[in-house]
C-alpha cells in the first residue's frame, strides 16, 4: 500500500496533474494468481445444500483434492445439509469449528434458487467469517464445476479482499475520489467492491491486461500478441479485433472462469543458456534475474575483461550446466537472447531492450572460445532454441483459432518484446511491430479496459424474452460494477448445442467519459482504419453511420471507428445496411435474410450488428431472427424514429 502511495505520487508530480483531476484508476494484480500457484489460501469448508437433490450433492458437491501446483494440494472440507434453515446453520458451524476460514455454500439448481446458499453465506459473514456461493461466481448449471469455482473463490477471498481494502485506503490516502477499479482475467475492469464477491475473476488478469494494451493502444485486428519479459512470454490470439476466450483449468480440472486464452512459455529476453563441452543445449527457464546475473549487453565493454566462463545451478533445483561470466572486477553477468539480439542486430534503435552490441559480442566471443565456432554463430543459436519455442506457440494458436496468416502480425509488448518478437517473426515470416511505450503495456492496458460482466444462463430453445431478460441483466451489473449506463454495449451469444445464452455487457465509467478526448479529426479516424486493414488511407471508402462512428470500407472489409479514432469493430465480407429507428424491424429482418447461408446442414443465419449513436449492438450467434428483432427493439428503445440506425451482416457458412 505504501508503494503504491508513492507511486501515485510521482506520476502526479511528474505529469502536474492534481488528484482531484483524476478520473479512473485501476490496477492488475496477479495476487489470486500467486497465491493459488503458491498454496497462499484459506482453509475452505463446504456447505453442501441437498435438499431433494441429496443423490446428486453427494456426488457431485464433494471433490477429491486439487493440485494447485506440483506438491500444492486444496482440500477443502465438506458438510452436507438439507434446506431447513437450522440444518444450514448446524453444516456452517461445524465447519468454522473444524478450522475452516472461509465457506463456500453450493446447492443443486442454486443458480435458480439462491436462498439457501445465501443463508449459508449470511450465517457465515455473522460469525466472522469470508464467504461465497454457487451462484455468486456464475450463474452456468454444472454443479460440480460450480462448486469446484465457489470453493478456490473462497480459498483466495481473506487475502483478496484484505489486500484491496488496503489498496483502496492507499489511493484514498492520496487524495484520488475517483472509484478503484480492479483488472478481471476477461480483460476488462470492475469496481473493487466485486473484490468482496469474486476474487477469483481477477486470476490470470495479468496477461489480460497486456492484451488490452495491444488491443486498445495498438487496434490490432488479427495478431498475436507475445508480452516478453525476463522470465517469460505469454502469447495471445486476437481474432477480428477481440480476444480469444476459454474456460480456466487449475490442477487440471476445469473451472466456471472465462478467461484470455493466455499461454505462458519459460523463455524470454533474460532467459539464461545451458551447455555441455561443446554446444548449447537449452535456454531457460531460468533467467539471470533468479540468478543475479547482470546481462552482458548492459554492461560497459571494459567490464568483460578478464571474465571467464564457469556453469553452475542458479538454484539448488537446477541442473548445474547454466552458464555465467564470473568478472575480474566482481560480480556475474550472463549471455540471454537479448545479448543475441543485440549482437547480431535485430533490435530496433530506441527499444527498451536496446544495449551494447560491443558488450555482447565480447561476452559471445568469451562463449565461442569455450565452445568453438564463432561469436555469431553462437548468438544465434540462441536465438533459433528460443524461437522455437515461442514457434511452436504461435503455430498451434493460428491453427486453433483459424488466423489469417496474410493479415497475421506479431505484436510485441514486455520490456523484452524487442530481444525476441523481430526474430521471431523473421523465421516465420510474418510481418511485426513493436508497441507502442511496450514496456509499460500492462498498465496502458489496465487504464483503457473497460467494465464487463458476463451473464451465462442454460436454457433450451429461449424465447425472445428469456433473451431479453439475461441482457437486461448483464447491462445492470456492467452498471453495478462502475460502468456508464448510456455508453453500455450488449453482446449476446447462443450455443444452440449446449443450450448455453450469454450475455456480455462493456462499458467505460462514467468519470471516464466526462473526462475523454474530444473528437478526433477525420484523416485520423481514417489512418486508423488504415492501419487496421494494412492499406494506404487514400483507398478507403467512407460511410457515417452516426454522428459518432464511420464505417471505412476496403472491398467488403469493415472497419467500424469511433469520433476518437479507435477502431470499434473489425469485419470481413460485411454488408451495410443503412435505415432508421422507426424501420429498424423491417430493415433487420430483410438485411439478416438476404445473408442467410442454406447448405446441407441446414440454415445458418449471418452474424449481425446494429449500429447507433455510439453504441455497437452485437447479435451474432442468435438461433432465430424473432430473436434478432427483439434485442434491436429493445436496443434503440427511446430512440427517435428518424435516428439513424445501420445494420451489418456478415453471413457464415451453414
Amino acid at each position: 500500500a505504501a508503494g503504491i502511495v508513492e507511486g501515485i505520487a510521482r506520476i502526479l508530480r511528474k505529469s502536474g496533474v492534481a488528484p482531484a483531476d483524476v478520473a479512473f484508476i485501476a490496477h492488475s494484480t496477479t495476487q489470486a494468481t500467486n497465491a493459488l500457484l503458491e498454496g497462499d489460501v484459506a482453509r475452505v469448508g463446504v456447505v453442501g445444500i441437498a435438499g431433494r437433490f441429496a443423490w446428486i450433492a453427494r456426488k457431485q458437491i464433494r471433490f477429491a483434492p486439487v493440485e494447485l501446483a506440483p506438491g500444492v494440494p486444496f482440500a477443502p472440507l465438506f458438510a452436507l445439509c438439507t434446506t431447513a434453515a437450522d440444518d444450514i446453520e448446524r453444516a456452517v458451524e461445524r465447519l468454522i469449528e473444524c478450522g475452516a476460514e472461509a465457506v463456500a455454500a453450493s446447492a443443486p439448481f442454486g443458480v435458480d434458487r439462491p436462498l439457501a446458499e445465501k443463508r449459508a453465506v449470511d450465517l457465515a459473514a455473522e460469525r466472522g467469517v469470508f464467504a461465497t456461493s454457487g451462484h455468486d461466481v456464475t450463474s452456468m448449471y454444472g454443479l460440480r464445476a460450480r462448486t469446484r469455482t465457489a470453493a478456490l473463490n473462497a480459498a483466495i477471498l481473506p487475502k483478496m479482499v484484505r489486500t484491496a481494502r488496503m489498496t483502496d485506503e492507499a489511493v484514498s490516502a492520496a487524495s484520488i475520489g475517483a472509484p478503484l477499479m480492479i483488472m478481471r482475467s476477461d480483460g476488462g475492469v470492475m469496481d473493487v467492491r466485486e473484490i468482496e464477491r469474486r476474487p477469483i475473476l481477477t486470476l490470470l488478469s495479468g496477461p489480460a491486461a497486456g492484451v488490452a494494451g495491444a488491443l486498445l493502444y495498438e487496434n490490432v485486428t488479427d495478431g498475436i500478441f507475445l508480452e516478453v519479459g525476463g522470465t517469460s512470454v505469454d502469447c495471445s490470439a486476437i481474432r477480428a479485433g477481440s480476444p480469444q476466450m476459454r474456460p480456466a483449468r487449475i490442477g487440471g480440472h476445469r473451472t466456471m472462469l472465462r478467461t484470455i486464452d493466455s499461454r505462458t512459455l519459460g523463455i524470454a529476453g533474460g532467459s539464461m543458456m545451458r551447455i555441455d563441452a561443446t554446444q548449447i543445449v537449452d535456454v531457460g527457464p531460468r533467467s539471470a534475474h533468479i540468478a543475479g546475473c547482470a546481462y552482458a549487453a548492459f554492461l560497459a565493454p571494459e567490464a568483460l575483461d578478464g571474465a571467464r566462463l564457469q556453469t553452475f545451478a542458479p538454484t539448488a533445483h537446477d541442473p548445474a550446466d547454466y552458464m555465467r561470466l564470473v568478472l575480474h572486477g566482481g560480480g556475474t553477468a550472463t549471455l540471454t537472447p537479448t545479448c543475441a539480439a543485440n549482437f547480431l542486430g535485430y533490435v530496433p534503435p530506441g527499444a527498451f531492450a536496446e544495449g551494447n552490441a560491443e558488450s555482447a559480442g565480447r561476452g559471445f566471443a568469451l562463449l565461442a572460445q569455450h565452445l568453438g565456432g564463432t561469436p555469431e554463430t553462437q548468438a544465434h543459436r540462441i536465438l533459433e532454441i528460443a524461437a522455437q519455442k515461442i514457434r511452436a506457440c504461435i503455430e498451434a494458436l493460428i491453427e486453433d483459432y483459424e488466423l489469417p496468416r496474410e493479415r497475421l502480425v506479431l505484436v510485441g509488448g514486455g520490456g523484452g518484446a524487442a530481444s525476441l518478437v523481430p526474430f521471431v517473426a523473421r523465421t516465420l515470416g510474418l510481418d511485426y511491430r513493436i508497441a507502442r511505450d511496450a514496456e509499460v503495456i500492462s498498465p496502458i492496458g489496465v487504464a483503457l479496459a473497460l467494465v464487463r460482466d458476463v451473464v451465462e444462463r442454460t436454457i433450451v430453445d429461449p424465447t425472445p424474452d428469456d433473451i431479453l431478460r439475461i441482457r437486461r441483466e448483464a447491462s445492470d451489473r456492467a452498471v453495478s460494477a462502475g460502468a456508464a449506463p448510456d455508453r453500455i454495449e450488449v453482446s449476446v451469444e447462443i450455443d444452440t448445442q449446449r443450450n448455453r445464452v450469454r450475455a456480455t455487457a462493456t462499458g467505460a465509467t462514467a468519470l471516464v467519459e466526462a473526462a475523454a478526448h474530444g473528437e478526433r479529426a477525420e484523416p485520423e479516424q481514417r489512418a486508423a482504419a488504415a492501419r487496421s486493414l494494412n492499406v494506404a488511407p487514400g483507398g478507403l471508402g467512407r460511410l457515417a453511420l452516426t454522428s459518432l462512428l464511420t464505417a471505412y470500407t476496403c472491398g467488403r472489409d469493415v472497419r467500424v471507428v469511433d469520433e476518437r479514432a479507435v477502431v470499434r469493430l473489425a469485419l470481413r465480407e460485411a454488408t451495410l445496411t443503412p435505415g432508421t429507428a422507426g424501420v429498424l424491424d423491417s430493415v433487420l429482418r430483410d438485411a439478416m435474410e438476404r445473408a442467410t447461408q442454406f447448405g446441407d446442414v441446414g440454415r445458418s443465419l449471418p452474424s449481425v450488428y446494429v449500429i447507433h449513436g455510439g453504441r455497437i449492438a452485437d447479435f451474432s450467434g442468435l438461433a432465430s431472427i424473432d430473436q434478432a428483432a427483439a434485442l434491436a427493439a429493445e436496443e434503440v428503445r427511446g430512440r427517435e424514429a428518424g435516428d439513424a440506425v445501420t445494420v451489418i451482416t456478415v453471413p457464415r457458412v451453414a
